[in-house]
């Protein structure tokens, strides 16, 4: 079998165990990265590092991630998407430990406040440069096995693992925090947790020699394409997706300054409270992933809109919140819009063209993420420092021009239709005509 065509033998019990291997990756990497985002800012302030400088602290690692998933996305097509998510993985752990380290030599007074910084940012780095391996070879690897009038729920399933690392993240983080290793201790733990994941990866995964392109040998009757991020037919889902997910990091980055100003608590137990309001906001993007979209039967194009629109006005609702009860509420509106909108862009993209681009498309998706995060955290909080609604104000124009983006634009419009690139629709009738196997629907 080629390793560009859609794949009919995988059976229904192999293909569950081996998404929920792959929901455990991203759930695991979501909930330690969270877990890092609830007690940053109290980190920051009990160290001494400004607060700019604890915002900017993901940036090297998120321009790595940006510029390195789709290098990985490629490497996926000719290694096979396993060896990536355990590339991935292992970058994960080795990053939170380094991060671990440097924040407990600063905690403990061991280490000058910038060079904990400095340690901190380079292991994160770590995670950008080889943790950016694992989503897009997870994303390609569900596309791979998943028909294009499935493609949707099953994104959004996966990408439901965030939102669910959004609430264990901050709920399992104070229990982390042991005496000896005081806010050090999520990260220790997680790279503990990352290693467990590791070793299922190893186990459990199932990919096939077959399913990888020799091409040496021309095995791959149809090789692997490149996508480039201007191809007009994914373009408007790059574009609308990395100015989402610019506007999602802003609220996430500046949360915890303003639950600690909204209280006027200690960063120390300011945290718990953060992490109170990170699993309001995940619960509510679960409920959109997890029920909405499936009860409502909403496709792409709807998602767009909506996603946007209710992000819009959870951040009208955060700017002027008055008290903490209020800014919870307006946060997990704004989770519940991304919630919608980022299966909405995902999908979309995929279907937009044929099963031979998916690597490609997963990995400019990807780097999405990456990018989202070099400049939003340091605007959101000079902008929160400037003027405490203004970051708000700012992501609730931005999604307005999005709403009326999704609505106007050709091809989101028009995104899994019956005019979709003939490639997606010779992908479904490849699929849908392969139901019939002994391996039973797909």
């Amino acid at each position: 079998m080629s390793a560009a065509s859609p794949d009919v033998r995988l059976d229904d019990k192999a293909k569950g165990r081996a998404f929920a291997i792959l929901f455990a990756v991203l759930l695991s990497s979501a909930a330690g990265n969270t877990a890092l985002q609830t007690v940053l800012p109290a980190i920051g302030r009990q160290v001494g590092i400004p607060d700019v400088l604890i915002s900017s602290i993901f940036s090297l690692s998120a321009l790595l991630w940006g510029v390195m998933s789709p290098v990985w996305a490629r490497m996926s097509d000719k290694r096979g998407r396993k060896p990536m998510v355990i590339l991935g993985m292992a970058g994960f752990a080795v990053s939170m430990l380094g991060f671990g380290f440097f924040i407990l030599m600063g905690l403990k007074g061991l280490m000058a406040p910038l060079a904990v910084f400095a340690g901190a940012a380079l292991s994160r780095g770590i995670f950008g440069l080889v943790g950016s391996a694992s989503n897009p070879a997870a994303q390609a690897y569900v596309a791979d096995r998943t028909a294009p009038a499935d493609r949707t729920n099953a994104l959004a399933t996966m990408a439901s693992a965030s939102g669910l690392g959004t609430i264990l993240g901050p709920a399992v983080a104070p229990f982390l925090v042991f005496p000896l290793l005081a806010l050090s201790g999520p990260m220790f733990s997680f790279a503990l947790i990352a290693g467990v994941v590791l070793v299922l990866v190893l186990r459990g995964l199932p990919e096939r020699p077959e399913e990888i392109p020799d091409r040496e040998a021309g095995v791959s009757a149809k090789p692997r394409a490149r996508v480039r991020w201007n191809d007009r037919r994914i373009m408007p889902f790059v574009l609308y997706g990395f100015l989402l997910a610019s506007a999602q990091t802003v609220n996430q980055q500046t949360l915890g300054f303003m639950v600690i100003d909204k209280l006027n608590i200690t960063p120390a137990k300011a945290a718990a409270f953060a992490g109170v309001a990170m699993m309001a906001g995940a619960v509510a993007s679960l409920l959109a992933q997890w029920g909405l979209i499936r009860m409502l039967r909403l496709a792409p194009r709807q998602l767009l809109w909506l996603g946007a629109g209710c992000a819009a006005l959870g951040n009208l609702i955060v700017a002027f919140s008055p008290d903490y009860h209020t800014l919870v509420v307006g946060f997990a509106l704004c989770s519940l819009g991304y919630g919608f909108a980022r299966p909405g862009f995902t999908a979309g993209a995929s279907l937009s063209v044929g099963h031979e681009e998916q690597g490609a498309v997963a990995g400019a998706i990807s780097a999405i993420n990456g990018a989202s995060v070099i400049i939003a955290p340091v605007l959101g909080v000079a902008l929160y420092k400037w003027a405490h609604p203004s970051p708000y104000l700012m992501n609730m124009a931005l999604l307005a021009g999005l709403v009326a983006y999704a609505l106007i634009d050709p091809v989101m419009r028009r995104v899994g239709d019956a005019s979709a690139p003939r490639e997606a629709r010779d992908e479904a009738q490849v699929v849908d005509a392969s139901s019939i196997d002994a391996t039973g629907p797909h």
